[in-house]
């Protein structure tokens, strides 16, 4: 039988249209083409770093993609998940994503997860999957990937990105000697405390970072389901892009790895918002969201204090008195002690640490905590 015999059973006109610049590369063809037909890729999260990976896994046609996320589209993201446009906003991350990977490849399969990746849930979803594609944008997210694809024997693509600063590597990835790779946990054995690393919401990032990483994660994911070129196992990619500079070093499994090394401890997935100390009783008095709603509808006397920098207030805002919390021993005077002072942020842990600091240096006994900050009280109700 002809190679054109052999390619029309393996790809309909369509696909073979579609690939092909695919079919033309030397060293690729309809070989590693049908390798990624046959591919299945999970990736987490749809947001920046999501965008690119998925546009290009669709693109190149990665058979069965599956996307878990529980977030909605939001104004804010539009700058770099360009997978997305303003039409979108208020959607499900995971719908409005799987309409516009339709519109590029109609010939690959999509599975869409609008949930929280959790211990629950995790290695039920992940064992579906040949390779699973990091774009989360947390430490608990990032510990439960991680020990779910070592748990699972699957190679984790993972990438991350922090201002103008970006990371790439392929963990646990099987060599063609059977060797597992390192993982995760031998980078980085514990998570930094909790509240030290603030998100891109806190610090803001460069709109085409995300891209950059994204992308190069999204080649590791080919190159590992087609055996093409070298995988970035045991190794990390740095890349700065105010610099415009890289570097590449070598990651060594350690033998006190709890998940794989000489004497694992972990054998099933644990509490990863405990473990990143999401969990600690910190002593601090909060409210809900309902319990500040009620407060408001009762109009009882309290002052709501904004933490987070002036950039995030005119985005958006409760209509609280902005008090940054790098400026916040300058504001203290303003705080009153003898009625109730709801202190919030983006999502309440830095408003936690705020109450804290307060309570200790300027003994503040009135002050509460905004359970899931802003961002949970604008899901649920309208700013006013």
């Amino acid at each position: 039988m002809d190679q054109e015999k052999m390619m029309e059973q393996v790809f309909t006109e369509g696909e073979q249209e579609l690939y092909d610049r695919h079919f033309s590369l030397r060293g690729f063809g309809e070989e590693a083409q049908g390798k990624l037909k046959k591919g299945k890729v999970l990736v987490v999260g749809a947001g920046g770093l999501g965008s690119p990976l998925l546009l290009y896994l669709a693109a190149a046609g990665v058979g069965q993609i599956g996307i878990i996320d529980f977030d909605k589209v939001d104004a804010s993201n539009l700058h770099r998940q360009v997978i997305f446009d303003e039409k979108q906003v208020g959607m499900p991350k995971v719908q409005a994503a799987k309409k516009r990977l339709q519109g590029i490849n109609p010939f690959i399969e999509i599975e869409t997860y609008e949930e929280r990746l959790t211990t629950g849930n995790a290695m039920e979803i992940i064992r579906q999957y040949e390779v699973v594609a990091d774009g989360s944008d947390n430490f608990p997210t990032r510990y439960l990937v991680n020990d779910a694809c070592v748990l699972a024997g699957k190679p984790n693509v993972y990438g991350s990105i922090f201002q103008f600063e970006g990371q790439v590597s392929v963990f646990n990835y099987k060599d063609q000697d059977g060797k597992w790779g390192p993982n995760y946990r031998d980078l980085y054995p514990s998570p930094p405390p909790a509240g030290l690393v603030p998100n891109c919401a806190e610090t803001g990032v460069l709109g085409v970072l995300p891209g950059i990483i994204g992308s190069m994660q999204a080649l590791e994911v080919i190159k590992v389901l087609t055996g093409i070129g070298t995988v970035m196992g045991g190794k990390m990619w740095l890349f700065d892009a105010l610099a415009f500079e890289s570097r590449v070093f070598k990651i060594k499994r350690k033998p006190d790895n709890p998940l794989n090394g000489n004497h694992p401890s972990i054998s099933e997935l644990i509490d990863y918002e405990a473990f990143c100390g999401l969990k600690q009783e910190s002593g601090v008095k909060s409210i809900s969201v309902e319990g500040l709603q009620d407060l408001k509808n009762a109009n009882e006397d309290f002052l709501l204090v904004d933490v987070r920098e002036v950039h995030e207030f005119r985005r958006k805002n409760m209509g609280g008195k902005l008090m940054p919390l790098s400026e916040l021993d300058e504001f203290q005077v303003q705080i009153p002690k003898h009625k109730k002072v709801i202190i919030h942020c983006e999502t309440g842990v830095r408003s936690e640490a705020a109450i804290n600091h307060l309570e200790k240096q300027y003994g503040f006994t009135n002050l509460f905590n905004l359970k899931g900050g802003i961002k949970a009280y604008l899901s649920k109700f309208t700013a006013s």
